[in-house]
């Protein structure tokens, strides 16, 4: 790049075309996922790591009391299963990328004491041209997520872009205007706005929402996230699980496996790109405006703001997300839900809803589509 120095990798076409040669391959030796089962503490930890207290996913006294008998895991809990589909995506060193959406359907709910196996491979590598870095390629995964009982339990797509950090620092201009902006500063009066949100935030629970009951247009209560802090970056990182986030002789052991993904810090050290959620300094040198939030982390709480909405009773049978900018600390986001369309489909009852999150400027974070299964009162 003319007139600026090249710090990081370039997307190489060799590299490109090594890794189309493993489109439909299966990653046999896949990384160990953070959670192989459904604990009451991995689920306690992953619900209270994207802020959800609905006590259907922690409370042993409450579940015993549905349905079901015992606690569930919010169905988000799929991405502590598998690693490529949460984004540690393989390929291109030195390229960064940055989680971009999910496709998934869920066949089964995830119960207390269920373990998992996974089955991933990379699906398909699409070239887009961008503003927050020019050329990037959009690297999809599918995963499909089974119980002890070889039940599929889920199956979906994730993708990441992989962008050249040089580029998006250097010539990207989606976030020229947020750059030029004074940091936010949350007065008492705009807290409590936010902390009212949090006050009045309903959690159907036991009571059941019923088919007959919704309605085309009926607007799903606005929840919000934020504002955003390192420490709820960090909350989300502890139930999740972040592969990169090792200590003393792992993470020696890991930066001498692999020695290109050290980036040295303001103290000369080699740490890990995954730093970006939790490092102003790093952050900005791949483009965005500050450390900011996780994608899964974002899809979750698309998942959180539907589960809230259909109660014990309902099921989420479908989730798109589609991921539009970086959250970075101090943002704050708005959820919120339309029901578009009622179906039935084999006997079975279905809502529709159409999800979007904003920020406190009013720009568009998360685009969202969810399926949601219902009872009914027949």
């Amino acid at each position: 790049m003319p007139g600026t120095q090249q710090r990081f990798s370039l997307i190489g076409e060799k590299s490109l075309v090594d890794l189309r040669k493993l489109i439909g391959v299966p990653i046999e030796d896949s990384l160990e996922p953070w959670c192989y089962e459904a604990s009451r503490d991995n689920v306690r930890h992953w619900a209270h790591g994207i802020g959800d207290d609905n006590p259907l996913w922690s409370d042993p006294q409450y579940a015993a009391d549905t349905s079901y008998g015992r606690i569930l895991a919010p169905p988000s809990f799929i991405f502590a299963l598998n690693r490529s589909f949460s984004g540690y995506v393989g390929g291109m060193a030195g390229v960064h990328a940055m989680f971009a959406g999910i496709d998934v359907t869920w066949h089964q709910p995830m119960m207390l004491g269920d373990q998992f196996t996974t089955k991933v491979w990379l699906k398909d590598l699409v070239e887009h041209q961008t503003r927050f870095a020019g050329r990037s390629i959009q690297q999809i995964y599918r995963c499909e997520f089974y119980n002890q009982k070889s039940e599929l339990v889920a199956a979906g797509d994730s993708w990441c872009f992989r962008t050249e950090r040089d580029t998006a620092r250097e010539r990207g201009t989606k976030y020229e205007e947020v750059k030029k902006k004074a940091p936010v500063r949350y007065e008492r009066e705009d807290l409590a706005k936010i902390f009212s949100y949090y006050e009045s935030e309903e959690i159907r629970g036991s009571i059941p929402r019923f088919i007959e009951d919704v309605k085309v247009g009926d607007k799903l209560q606005t929840i919000v996230k934020g504002p955003m802090t390192v420490t709820g970056f960090i909350a989300f990182a502890q139930g999740w699980g972040g592969l990169y986030i090792r200590a003393n002789k792992l993470a020696w052991k890991q930066l001498k496996k692999h020695p290109g993904l050290g980036i040295p810090n303001k103290f000369g050290i080699p740490d890990v790109p995954e730093r970006v959620h939790w490092e102003d300094d790093l952050a900005t040198l791949v483009g965005t405006p500050a450390a900011y939030d996780y994608g899964p982390e974002r899809c979750s709480w698309m998942s959180h703001h539907l589960t809230n909405w259909m109660g014990d009773s309902g099921f989420l049978r479908h989730l798109e997300v589609k991921i539009r900018r970086h959250n970075p600390v101090g943002d704050t986001l708005y959820i919120s839900g339309e029901v578009v369309r009622t179906f039935d489909d084999g006997g079975e009852h279905y809502a529709e809803i159409s999800q979007k999150a904003i920020n406190q400027d009013g720009e568009l974070s998360v685009l969202a589509n969810g399926i949601v299964k219902l009872p009914s009162r027949g």
